[in-house]
């Protein structure tokens, strides 16, 4: 009778498992990219052999031409409309032939180990209620109508994110993130005592956003707010690749890059308040405005940093394509860099500008991009597109011309230009700062008011299949920087880039990207 009862109890639970699997529904979802890119001169230098093309990913310098591919992978585990988990693998980007270290893996043989986990969250919603909780590393990014990117925050992070629709005019979303933590250390001023390993080098970020929809009218306002630790600014993280990359892209943007002798023993604090919105009631006339603020402020008064950024685009769908006009000022830098930086601090701004496919992060795929680097801080410019122009089935073209320049004072040129050389050294000291300004240190390029660029791109997509996608990418960027004594001098690329000359950067990508 035991053994019965053991054989029955045993199948229920069988039947158990075997009815609860059979609730879960496996979703899939992915993306291939096969990347091929020729140009020159991604620095603006004479793509001379010590920097090769001037291009450079993740510190490594690439050759004129690359081949390089990337796999996502994507699958959620959907229990129902109130429960699924989701989670997102990588792999990429490899460049072909390429098989320095065991994560390269495009070398013969293969065989790399670089999988990597994008994101990896759950979603869930609060018994009778409507208010849905996602946790774990995630997407988010907070609002852009304009450039379809955020110039301030849009990359995956560690976070718990809370959304609640009121009515479907007004819902309400809020998130706690973590970017760092437990990566480094802090020095306290008493340098005898060393250093307190994972003590205060946490950065936490609180965010509200007020989404409102009303017929052809949509209105963003929020506000994000940051604690900084000190020990998120210690030492060198150069072992680990991903804090590197998004450690680097914080520190550079949360800073003004300028120091002074007072050492940072408590948080710093950031603040972030924006309006955004599009009006679409005249349709086909869109508009589309972004208004952003930020400051961040520490112990050491000579890295705080605070300024503003916004972006008006005006459109008229056809049915042809779409032309439109765009525009953007953000502040910049005065003469004086004992007060900080006037340019709005930025954490990460990791997204797809849609104003720009090449001087700006906004090529879709992983081609080529941000010669004149992620953001539009510190900048102004203004540009036309016509966006999606088709004449036949399935092939699609944008083209855009782009203007733009600095905002920051000349003065401030002969601090960046001489960040690491002795000179800079003893004339900061005498002056009761330090500069870590250098080349290849600023996000974007440093650009004063007497600079200037202009961009031209030709984007071409052609839906092959339904799943199947090949984009021809052309891009070009001029630049001009100001020779005279007061700012850059009579050899402004070795001043502003550390080469001879100033040279315009350009690139032809051509992808193939199967999508499912």
């Amino acid at each position: 009778m035991k053994k019965l009862m053991t054989l029955a109890l045993a199948a229920a639970m069988m039947l158990g498992a075997a009815t609860g699997a059979n609730a879960i529904d496996f979703k899939a979802k992915g993306q291939w990219i096969m990347d091929f890119n020729y140009g020159m001169h991604g620095n603006f230098g004479d793509s001379k052999a010590a920097t090769n093309s001037g291009f450079k990913r993740n510190d490594n310098q690439e050759d004129e031409f690359e081949a390089m591919q990337r796999v996502r992978l994507q699958l959620d585990a959907v229990a129902s409309e109130a429960l699924s988990g989701t989670v997102f693998f990588e792999m990429g980007d490899q460049f072909w032939g390429k098989g320095n270290s065991k994560s390269d893996g495009g070398a013969l043989g293969a065989d790399g180990k670089v999988v990597e986990l994008k994101r990896a969250y759950i979603d869930w919603m609060v018994p009778q209620t409507d208010l849905k909780v996602r946790m774990g590393i995630q997407g988010l990014a907070l609002p852009a109508f304009t450039t379809n990117a955020s110039q301030i925050f849009d990359d995956d992070v560690a976070a718990v994110t809370l959304n609640y629709q009121f009515n479907e005019n007004v819902g309400l979303t809020a998130f706690w993130a973590r970017p760092y933590n437990d990566n480094n250390g802090y020095k306290g001023s008493d340098t005898s005592k060393g250093q307190w390993t994972n003590y205060m080098d946490n950065m936490d970020m609180f965010a509200v956003l007020l989404p409102l929809s009303f017929d052809g009218v949509k209105v963003t306002p929020w506000v994000m707010y940051a604690a900084m630790g000190p020990g998120m600014f210690e030492n060198d993280f150069a072992k680990h690749d991903e804090i590197v990359n998004g450690l680097g892209r914080a520190q550079k943007g949360l800073v003004s890059g300028f120091t002074g002798f007072d050492k940072n023993d408590t948080y710093g604090n950031a603040f972030w308040a924006g309006v955004t919105g599009e009006v679409t009631m005249w349709d086909p006339f869109r508009i589309a405005w972004d208004v952003n603020y930020g400051s961040a402020s520490y112990e050491d008064e000579k890295m705080n940093r605070e300024g503003w950024l916004a972006s008006l685009l005006l459109e008229y769908k056809l049915d042809w394509g779409t032309p439109g006009l765009y525009g953007w000022y953000g502040s910049g830098d005065d003469s004086n860099p004992k007060n900080g930086s006037e340019r709005m601090p930025v954490v990460s701004a990791n997204g797809n500008n849609q104003f720009s496919n090449f001087a700006f992060n906004g090529n879709p795929y992983i081609a080529r991009e941000g010669v004149l680097g992620s953001t539009m801080v510190g900048t102004w410019g203004i540009g036309a597109r016509l966006k999606d122009v088709s004449f036949l089935e399935d092939l699609k073209h944008t083209l855009r011309v782009n203007f733009m320049g600095g905002t920051n004072a000349p003065k401030m040129a002969k601090y960046v230009r001489d960040g690491y050389n002795e000179f800079a050294s003893e004339w900061g000291n005498k002056r009761g700062i330090n500069t870590y300004y250098g080349v290849g240190t600023n996000d974007p390029m440093y650009l004063t008011t007497e600079d200037y660029a202009l961009e031209i791109g030709l984007t071409n997509t052609y839906k092959m299949y339904d799943n199947f996608t090949v984009m021809l990418d052309a891009a070009y960027v001029a630049l001009w920087l100001d020779d005279s004594t007061s700012t850059w001098g009579k050899n402004p690329g070795r001043s502003a880039l550390g080469g001879d000359g100033v040279y315009d950067a350009w690139n032809v990508n051509l992808s193939f990207v199967y999508s499912f």
